[in-house]
């Protein structure tokens, strides 16, 4: 039997694991052998619902609302979904394969038999959120510029490259860098998956199931689906189902930093006069307005874009409902609508830094990105010459 294939006998029910490289030309022949040759009570697919319809129609992008997304403060996962897609694709270029092929195989292949299949994978949307919130600032610049980097590499992938990927030890290999790398974005990826991927394979009715999923995930699903058999772990997964509230602490953070910022000024202009406290003031403005600006800039945005972030970045920064980024895209869209063409090249686009300048959608999320970044940045500078302004004072009174 193949390397990638695993088969468990687990408490009177055989579950088949058939490992996958999502853009492998032989992973949709074993997939679709696998099932035609068991004829499962059901086959399980590593798939949520909304990536299987998405996946079924290809063309669903085309109804995207740019300014909706901003709105549902939804920009930075709209951005990772399209780098991803865009990494997928450029690696499957070389193998004539599209990622998903080998899932549309499985439930073709299903339906073709008559046998129901069940998507078994946690939402991509709830696995971006987790994998972000447990991210420190650190590791949120780590992720998003290892994807910005993969995503606009020009390094082809060959087909025994994308094969290789199906070995354990490749497999074994890649895991062990990403702990590294990012340890918290393994955890919700790697390790979190695989037990909300057990749990579902678990729970999939009949006493035959073959599981469709990443080659990746065999070791850990493998693991979860002996200790469930055993009863020595629950298939509820309700507590990696949603995305983790904030800490008291970070709530208290997002109004005390603001807070601080004010009173520190206003004390630069009780204690040093006018003369300190407008500079003090100055200082937040000017840093948190000219990154701001700088970032939209550097997006190309429209002038008016620009304009809005460095008017409002030392606004927006002290207040913990709503980033200048926001404002911003919203400005720049409605400025520069998208258009039809931009919604059908929307994927192509995602995969080059010219498809970002060209592509209204990516200009927008570029815009975004880039004058909340530039926010941020400008709020630690202003933050630390603000206090140094405040401590010179009191070290001169002194």
């Amino acid at each position: 039997m193949a390397q990638t294939q695993i088969v468990l006998e687990l408490n009177g029910r055989t579950i088949t694991l058939v490992g996958t490289a999502h853009i492998s030309e032989e992973s949709i022949t074993e997939v679709s052998e696998a099932i035609r040759g068991q004829k499962p009570d059901c086959v399980a697919i590593e798939l949520d619902e909304k990536r299987c319809s998405s996946i079924k129609h290809p063309d669903s992008w085309k109804d995207l609302d740019i300014i909706k997304v901003l709105r549902r403060k939804e920009g930075f996962l709209l951005l990772a979904n399209l780098v991803l897609a865009a990494l997928q694709k450029r690696m499957g270029q070389n193998v004539g394969v599209k990622p998903g092929d080998e899932m549309i195989a499985a439930m073709r292949t299903a339906e073709e038999l008559c046998i129901p299949s069940v998507m078994v994978d946690r939402p991509i949307q709830i696995t971006l959120r987790r994998a972000w919130s447990k991210s420190s600032l650190w590791g949120k610049c780590k992720l998003l510029s290892a994807m910005l980097a993969n995503a606009f590499s020009s390094e082809r992938v060959s087909a025994e490259e994308v094969e290789a990927l199906k070995s354990q030890s490749e497999m074994d290999s890649l895991m062990a860098g990403l702990s590294e790398f990012m340890p918290a974005v393994k955890e919700v990826l790697i390790d979190e998956r695989d037990m909300y991927l057990a749990s579902h394979i678990w729970e999939a009715d009949g006493g035959a199931v073959v599981a469709v999923l990443g080659a990746g995930h065999l070791p850990g699903v493998r693991a979860h689906l002996e200790r469930i058999a055993r009863g020595e772990e629950s298939t509820d997964t309700a507590d990696i189902s949603c995305v983790p509230e904030k800490k008291i602490g970070a709530r208290i953070a997002g109004w005390t930093i603001p807070a601080l910022i004010v009173l520190l000024i206003l004390a630069g202009f009780y204690f040093g006069g006018r003369n300190i406290g407008t500079k003090m003031a100055l200082s937040w403005v000017l840093w948190n307005g000219a990154l701001a600006a700088l970032g939209a800039l550097v997006a190309a945005a429209h002038p008016l874009a620009i304009l809005v972030s460095f008017v409002g970045a030392p606004l927006t920064s002290l207040c913990p409902f709503i980033g200048v980024g926001i404002v911003a895209g919203i400005v720049q869209a409605l400025l520069c609508k998208p258009k039809v063409r931009d919604m059908e090249s929307l994927m192509a686009d995602a995969g080059s830094v010219k498809g970002f300048y060209r592509n209204r959608i990516l200009r927008v999320l570029l815009v975004f990105v880039l004058s909340s970044l530039g926010s941020s940045a400008g709020t630690f500078i202003a933050g630390a010459d603000i206090i140094s302004k405040i401590a010179g004072v009191f070290q001169t009174s002194a």
